[in-house]
C-alpha cells in the first residue's frame, strides 16, 4: 500500500519546512509513503528548498497556472508513480499531518473512496463570524448540488482512493474543492468526513482577494459544475418557471378578453408569448446538455482508462525512471 502526500506550492520556500516537519513517517496498514510537491510557478526557490528537505518527487510549471491546474498536475503525476491512496495538504501548515492517518483510515477500511477533512471552522478563532457563516451555508449548498453529506467543502485537506483520482476532473482555472466534491457525490463515489484541527494562520489567502470575490467565483464554479452534470435538472427547472408563466399570462388575456369585450391587457399576450417561446428555447438547451453531458462522461471514462494504461506502461520502465514531467530526487521512502 503506497501513499503519496501531495502538496500544491506557489512562493512556500519558508513555511515548506515545517509543513514537511509534521508529517507522518509511518502509518499503519501503509508500506510506504512518499511526497510530492507541485511548484506552481514559485519566484522564491520552492523547488530547490523542496529537493534540500528530502522530497521524493517535484512537478514544476515554469509559470503559475493556479490552484486547480496545480492539483490535477499532482493528482496525475501521484497514479502513474502508483500511488494507492492520495492526500492533498497545503503548504501553508494549515493542517496538522498528525490528522493524516485517521483521514485514510476510511480509505484503508475499503469505507470511503474520497475523504474531506473537516476544520470544524465554527471552533476556528480566526475566522470571523461571518465567514463562518458563509462557510456553513456554502457547505450546504454544495452538499445539496453533490448528493453527499461533506461538512467543509472549501477545505483542501483530502484523501483521495485511487479508484477516485482516476475519476477526478477540474475543469475549472480557481479552485478544485467544490467541482471535485460535487463530481465524487454525482459519480457515485463513496464521500465521507473526518474531523481535523487546523494550526495557527502564517498567512492570508492567495485564493481570493476578499469574500465577494471568493463568492463570485466560487458561485460560478459551483453552477457549472452541477450544470455539466445534471443539465436537465438545471434548466428543466427554469423552463417551467417560463412556461407557467407564459401560460398565466395567457389566462389572464382571455379572462380580460372575455369578461370585457376584448379591451385592453394585450401586454400579457406578448409577455406570455414571449416566456413560452423562452421555455421552448431553455427546453432545447436541457436537452443539448444532456447529450454534451453523456459524450463527455464517455470522454471521461476514456481518460481514465488511458491514466490507468499510462500508470501500468510506467510500471514496466526501469525502477529509476520517473514519470515525465515529474522529477525524482532519489529519497528512499518512508518506511
Amino acid at each position: 500500500m503506497k501513499l503519496i502526500i501531495q502538496i500544491p506550492c506557489l512562493n512556500e520556500r519558508d513555511t515548506l519546512g515545517e509543513t514537511l516537519a509534521g508529517l507522518p513517517r509511518r502509518i499503519e496498514g501503509v508500506d510506504e509513503i512518499e511526497v510530492l510537491v507541485i511548484d506552481d510557478g514559485s519566484t522564491d526557490g520552492t523547488s530547490e528548498k523542496a529537493a534540500e528537505l528530502g522530497v521524493h518527487h517535484i512537478v514544476r510549471f515554469p509559470q503559475n497556472r493556479g490552484l486547480a491546474a496545480a492539483f490535477m498536475a499532482g493528482i496525475d503525476a501521484c497514479v502513474r508513480l502508483g500511488a494507492d491512496i492520495v492526500v492533498n495538504t497545503d503548504a501553508d501548515n494549515q493542517y496538522r499531518g498528525s490528522d493524516i492517518p485517521r483521514l485514510v483510515e476510511p480509505v484503508l477500511k475499503g469505507e470511503a473512496d474520497f475523504v474531506v477533512g473537516d476544520r470544524q471552522t465554527d471552533t476556528i478563532a480566526h475566522f470571523s463570524l461571518a465567514k463562518k457563516l458563509l462557510q456553513r451555508w456554502g457547505s450546504r449548498v454544495v452538499r445539496r448540488l453533490s448528493g453527499t453529506a461533506v461538512t467543509d467543502s472549501p477545505s483542501g485537506f483530502r484523501a483521495i482512493s485511487r479508484k477516485a483520482a482516476l475519476q477526478l476532473f477540474v475543469h475549472n482555472n480557481f479552485t478544485y474543492t467544490l467541482e471535485t466534491v460535487i463530481q465524487a457525490g454525482r459519480r457515485g463515489l463513496a464521500v465521507a468526513n473526518v474531523p481535523v484541527f487546523t494550526n495557527p494562520k502564517t498567512r492570508e489567502s492567495r485564493l481570493f482577494s476578499s469574500v465577494p470575490n471568493y463568492l463570485r467565483r466560487a458561485g460560478a464554479v459551483m453552477f457549472r459544475a452541477y450544470a455539466m452534470y445534471r443539465p436537465v435538472q438545471t434548466f428543466a427547472l427554469l423552463a417551467g418557471v417560463l412556461f407557467v408563466v407564459g401560460v398565466s399570462m395567457g389566462l389572464r388575456f382571455l379572462y380580460y378578453y372575455l369578461t370585457h369585450s376584448g379591451s385592453g391587457h394585450i401586454q400579457s399576450v406578448v409577455v406570455g408569448t414571449g416566456a413560452v417561446v423562452l421555455a421552448f428555447l431553455v427546453g432545447l438547451v436541457a436537452m443539448l446538455g444532456e447529450l454534451l453531458a453523456a459524450n463527455r462522461r464517455l470522454l471521461e471514462e476514456l481518460i481514465a482508462r488511458v491514466r490507468r494504461l499510462d500508470a501500468e506502461v510506467q510500471r514496466l520502465r526501469p525502477p529509476d525512471t520517473p514519470p515525465e514531467g515529474v522529477r525524482s530526487t532519489g529519497a528512499e521512502p518512508w518506511r
